[in-house]
């Protein structure tokens, strides 16, 4: 019995002494759950001076509202000194190009910076550096609407004209210049610019002051004219758009005989341009153009008449494939041979027969590196030409452009003119230039 009763005791004690230390294990369980909850509520509480902080009280760097009056005002004041602003209120705004050309020509330039064709008497090889071709222009835009169509328009400039820059002052000359007022299907446009049935243009920084192959291929003169625009659009990717403009020649006197003449003559000018967009980037454009008018010499009316085919298309993201074809008769106006009549008597004025055109190839490798093959030539009918007239110019370039920043260019080019004299036989120069081109 007394053995049992001991038994018994022992076991009692031993469960006590394990329910103590269960309670002890809990009790130090309860006091590190406690101070985990401390913890959580001190960073609670931070975050909520946090929020408080943000949502009104300053930070301790920040500037006081005086302080914020203070730069506003200061801010002001530049603009006020800074801003352009036009006395009818018109949005006005400043681009161009600051260009800069280092170029060697060869003997058959006859010393000329940008020689159009190669002279049939050599002279000297000529290297210089010039900023002549840099360009400033002018875009503007109305607040308003005329008759519920937007009003805007541009001018450009040049240093262009004159012997080089190093005159005492520099010529600036107007390059094209426009007025225009564009409703949601026409456009009317009054202005300086291109013929209308020649709208593109190779790209290349060496010839800025006149088109890209100039006398080869490329008619190009900025005369003053008046355009009206019509939009037709034929789902959402197809599109007419039909020009017909009154075009101002620019005649010249011949080279044969000193006669009288009209300087200036009206003409009729029209272009038509189909275009289907294959996606947001590939597109094509086809678009056939013609010109009518009379030039008036000694007392004769002779004829000047042209039909063109333009194009472009880039059916790759890495090629664009663009060009100009013509044919017509007496065009010595649009920046081309100044023999677009030859006179041989007081009643045998005949109206010198030509076809030409250009086209260029562009590969745009990435989105800084670009390269441009193009090429271009002027035929005039030997049978309509006096003696040591120019029968063909041919002219082929291929260019680099590098675009290191987002405004700048690097460019390098190569070109060779090939000129065919009537009687003479062929002439050839080579011009290299290296250019700088900052856009603004």
């Amino acid at each position: 019995m007394v053995n049992g009763l001991a038994r018994a005791a022992a076991l009692s004690l031993i469960a006590a002494l394990a329910s103590a230390q269960s309670i002890d294990r809990v009790v130090e369980r309860l006091n590190r759950l406690e101070k985990e909850n401390e913890t959580l509520r001190e960073q609670i509480r931070e975050l909520r001076d946090e929020v408080e902080k943000l949502r009104g009280a300053p930070a301790a760097n920040a500037p006081t509202i005086p302080e914020r009056l203070e730069i506003a005002e200061r801010r002001i004041e530049e603009q006020a000194q800074t801003k352009v602003e036009t006395s009818q209120k018109f949005p006005l705004r400043f681009t161009g190009m600051a260009l800069a050309n280092l170029y060697r020509n060869g003997r058959q330039a006859n010393n000329a910076d940008h020689a159009t064709t190669a002279a049939r008497i050599p002279g000297r090889a000529t290297s210089a550096m010039t900023f002549r071709q840099s360009v400033l222009g002018i875009e503007y835009r109305g607040p308003t609407t005329f008759l519920g169509g937007d009003v805007g328009g541009s001018l450009f400039m040049d240093f262009f004209e004159g012997p080089t820059e190093n005159n005492n002052f520099a010529p600036v000359r107007m390059r094209t210049a426009n007025i225009h007022v564009d409703w949601k299907t026409r456009s009317l446009f009054v202005g300086q610019d291109k013929p209308l049935f020649s709208q593109r243009d190779p790209s290349s920084f060496s010839f800025v002051g006149v088109s890209p192959l100039t006398a080869a291929g490329n008619l190009w003169r900025w005369q003053p004219q008046i355009r009206l625009e019509q939009r037709v659009s034929f789902g959402e990717r197809d599109m007419l758009r039909g020009q017909i403009g009154l075009y101002q020649t620019s005649e010249e006197a011949t080279t044969t005989a000193q006669v009288a003449f009209e300087r200036r003559r009206p003409a009729l000018q029209g272009r038509f341009e189909f275009a289907h967009e294959f996606d947001s980037r590939r597109r094509v454009e086809i678009a056939p153009g013609f010109h009518f008018s009379e030039s008036h010499v000694a007392g004769i009316g002779i004829p000047s008449n042209l039909a063109s085919i333009d194009w472009f298309a880039n059916p790759w993201s890495k090629l664009e494939f663009s060009g100009l074809f013509w044919s017509g008769q007496n065009i010595h106006h649009f920046g081309a041979f100044r023999q677009g009549l030859t006179i041989r008597g007081p009643a045998s004025i005949i109206a010198v027969r030509s076809k030409g055109g250009w086209s260029q190839l562009a590969f745009p490798f990435t989105g800084r590196v670009t390269m441009n093959l193009f090429g271009g030539v002027h035929d005039d009918r030997n049978a309509d030409l006096a003696l040591n007239n120019i029968a063909a110019n041919r002219t082929g370039a291929i260019n680099f452009m590098f675009r290191v920043a987002p405004n700048v260019i690097l460019g390098i080019e190569a070109m060779q003119i090939r000129t065919n004299y009537l009687g003479s036989g062929n002439r050839k120069n080579n011009r290299y230039d290296l250019s700088a081109a900052y856009q603004f």
